[in-house]
């Protein structure tokens, strides 16, 4: 069984067991946290896909970790110009186990 889940502005395809790095939520590690906004839910060939959620439907997750990614370098310039800017940003993530998928 999986299903899709909308999580921080981008959607996730999901299975029970899996691991998945979403967007940071404000949860404490090891709570289990539900995640509410099913797009699909899909087990073998049948698929039932929401208008725009799946009624009823919900995903059970436990919080493994909260950390941040890796540095991602951002560097402008303008030739001739005598203008470089350098500039770093590393994004919060919440990393998550899926537990259950309820349809």
């Amino acid at each position: 069984m999986y299903a899709v889940i909308k999580t921080g502005g981008k959607q996730y395809k999901v299975a029970a067991g899996e691991k998945l790095k979403i967007e940071q939520i404000p949860a404490d590690v090891g709570s289990e946290i539900t995640l509410d906004q099913v797009l699909a839910v899909g087990e073998g060939e049948s698929l039932k896909i929401g208008e725009p959620l799946v009624a009823g439907a919900a995903v059970k997750a436990t919080v493994v970790a909260q950390g941040r990614h890796d540095k991602v370098k951002i560097f402008k310039m303008r030739r001739r110009k005598h203008y470089q800017k350098r500039q770093g940003h590393r994004q919060n993530f919440t990393e998550i186990l899926i537990n259950t998928i309820k349809a």
